[in-house]
């Protein structure tokens, strides 16, 4: 069974075919996750948010083709809550335990620093395009799909994006 069979399937509610769509895009989901949130906790929680609520909403799904942006789409909102609730959290923390969160932010290696100031440079439909593309292995297709645009216009921007981080990163290896 290919993978549009598959997606066919499950918007019948097969879950054994739901579990193989899962099978292929889990590693995919949650290296996106990962990146975009940078806790494997938060990660495992955005992916487990992200399959509940695409197996209670395949049904919704009308083009099966369109799987892979409709999963990354629930992915990327799950991400958005969960960073919208850290950043609560974080304003309801006492100053004294913010200063501890802050000192454990900075034992992050230092080329995902880079790495991060890198993307963060980028606007963020850009930021979100490199992403998809590099961390989660969408194709420019599958990205196109999630953005209303051409795959051409995507390989375009997620080239032009990486030439800009691409910058970023060499000025501040010659600092």
């Amino acid at each position: 069974m290919n993978e549009t069979e598959r997606v066919k399937a499950a918007i019948g509610k097969d879950r054994a075919a739901f579990c193989e769509l899962y099978d292929m895009y889990k590693t995919r989901l949650y290296r996106y996750a990962l990146y975009k949130l940078g806790s494997p906790e938060d990660a495992e929680d955005a992916v487990s948010s992200c399959v509940l609520s695409a197996w209670e909403e395949i049904g919704k799904l009308r083009d099966p083709e369109a799987f892979p942006a409709w999963l990354f789409r629930i992915l990327r909102a799950s991400c958005a809550r969960i960073i919208r609730e850290k950043v609560q959290a974080k304003n309801d923390v006492p100053e004294d335990q913010l200063a501890e969160l802050e000192d454990k932010d900075k034992a992050d290696p230092d080329t995902r620093l880079m790495l991060m100031e890198a993307l963060e440079k980028l606007p963020e439909d850009s930021r979100e395009m490199v992403l998809l593309s590099a961390v989660a292995g969408l194709t420019s297709k599958e990205i196109g799909n999630l953005y209303d645009m051409p795959a051409g216009t995507v390989r375009s921007r997620v080239s032009r994006s990486m030439s800009e981080m691409r910058k970023v990163l060499e000025a501040g290896n010659e600092r």
